[in-house]
């Protein structure tokens, strides 16, 4: 691995870059810990996950609410962005896991549709 000082917009960020060519690495680095499992979800529901890692600014769904495919569940804010995650199929909520103001990580469950 090789060590690079990157410097974004006047700010300076130390970088480590491993090659791709299939050279080993001189020290091996340690494992990732496993990522938690998700919540159980009713069996059959569609679960809808974040895309992304960020913060719930809105939860626009409660529970038993009906939802058309393409409907505004969540507005999920990452990277100063505001994303809107839809329904992907309509249905009724079967489950809301999340709520206002929450921190989640790419692939946390946000709801079930049933």
């Amino acid at each position: 691995m090789k060590k690079y000082k990157v410097n974004v917009n006047g700010t300076v960020y130390e970088v480590t870059v491993e090659p791709m060519d299939g050279a080993a690495p001189a020290a091996a680095a340690p494992a990732a810990a496993p990522a938690p499992a998700p919540a159980a979800a009713p069996a059959g529901g569609e679960k809808v996950s974040a895309p992304m890692p960020g913060t719930i600014l809105d939860v626009r769904v409660s529970n038993g609410q009906t939802v058309k495919k393409g409907d505004i569940l969540f507005i999920l804010e990452a990277m100063k962005m505001e994303n809107e995650i839809m329904a992907p199929c309509g249905g009724t909520i079967a489950s809301v896991s999340v709520t206002k103001g929450a921190a989640v990580d790419s692939g946390a469950l946000l709801c079930v549709i049933g």
